[in-house]
């Protein structure tokens, strides 16, 4: 399992003293309030930041780091994905799951039959979409319905799903 989950990337800078404006990949934005820090991964590196300050704009979050003052300093960090440590992420309900957690789960039917791999997960409105790469169907899209899905364990990597009829 991963240590470190996303919870939002940098889009680009705000203003010229430092702020970013990020958007959130969190099902709760308004977690950043509550953040001290996250880590920053550059691809090359990463970097323990201080939240200094967080506002909101539309669908964005601004954020300020501590000791990131200037537009300069932060441009480089455009399109980089913000982290948190697994104990700092928000606590799960019943039947939640990290999306981190999920993908590359070997997905079952209901037979025990191998179907395919969890590739990722499309957020909707009404509820999420799983995309199942398939070596028969290709990609297989199955909405996360307790109809659909019938059982999901992380530990094992795997999730067992009924196909209902127009799925495939």
């Amino acid at each position: 399992m991963e240590q470190l989950l996303q919870v939002g990337v940098i889009t680009q800078t705000h203003g010229i003293r430092g702020e970013v404006k990020v958007f959130p990949t969190t099902d709760d934005p308004a977690r950043f309030e509550r953040l001290r820090k996250v880590t920053l991964d550059t691809g090359r590196e990463s970097l323990e930041l201080e939240i200094e300050k967080v506002r909101f704009s539309k669908q964005f979050v601004i954020v300020k780091f501590k000791g990131l003052d200037d537009i300069n300093q932060v441009e480089r960090y455009k399109r980089c994905p913000l982290l948190v440590r697994r104990e700092d992420a928000v606590p799960l309900e019943e039947d939640e799951y990290y999306i981190a957690d999920m993908i590359g789960i070997r997905v079952e039917t209901e037979d025990g039959e191998a179907f395919g791999t969890l590739k990722d997960v499309i957020e909707t409105g009404a509820n999420d979409v799983y995309v199942v790469e398939t070596s028969s169907h290709g990609e297989v899209l199955i909405p996360a319905i307790k109809e659909c899905i019938l059982e999901v364990d992380i530990e094992a990597g795997r999730m067992v799903v009924h196909l209902l009829d127009g799925l495939l």
